[in-house]
């Protein structure tokens, strides 16, 4: 039997004793690391926003934007097609790298019907800068810090970016998405309405 003799007062503790602690420590520090690693991915990963509650629409709907080359956005306008709202930022990677995605989508789905808007939480300057480099085909707003309060009002809580909505043509929400959009998303939507 292994039987670890008790300490005596002012002696060190056996090796095989502290070898035993250290590990448990170390196992201990190892568990709590992948539980806040796990809590942390959980927390920021790209999915779909809950569909408990949709989100007001109606918001929306009501507002106008300056367009980066001049005129306006009017949301209003585009009620009764369905859409793709896209909230992006110009220092946000993931949603420069969907951009070309959701370009090619609004290119073969405006003739079926289907409009696309960029909405920009950026500076107007970075977003005319970025444009001139890689030009969109769909309309892009200028919604600044105000562009997450609406995206707070459509369901995205956190105010992280990209965030996708799609409305269906009676203007109400059909889908959300936190992250970046996938071809399988598009797809998917393409066949709502």
């Amino acid at each position: 039997m292994n039987e670890i003799p008790p300490e005596i007062p002012g002696s060190a503790p056996p090796a095989g004793a502290v070898v035993r602690r250290r590990a448990l420590v170390a196992g201990v520090a190892a568990v709590a690391a992948l539980g806040g690693a796990g809590l942390a991915w959980r927390k920021f990963e790209p999915r779909e926003v809950a569909t408990g509650t949709l989100g007001d629409a109606g918001t929306l709907w009501s507002q106008t934007f300056e367009k980066p080359g001049g005129g306006a956005l009017v949301m209003r306008s585009l009620q009764g097609k369905p859409l793709l709202l896209n909230f992006w930022a110009t220092w946000c990677p993931p949603c420069v790298e969907e951009l070309p995605l959701l370009d090619r989508f609004y290119r073969e789905n405006s003739a079926k019907g289907w409009q696309v808007v960029g909405l920009a939480i950026d500076q107007p300057s970075a977003v005319r800068s970025f444009l001139q480099k890689i030009p969109l085909s769909f309309p892009v707003g200028m919604a600044g810090l105000g562009g997450t309060e609406l995206g707070r009002s459509l369901g995205n809580q956190g105010g992280g970016l990209p965030f996708s909505v799609v409305l269906g043509s009676q203007g109400a929400v059909l889908h959300r998405k936190m992250g970046r959009v996938s071809a399988a998303d598009l797809t998917l939507w393409a066949s709502l309405r």
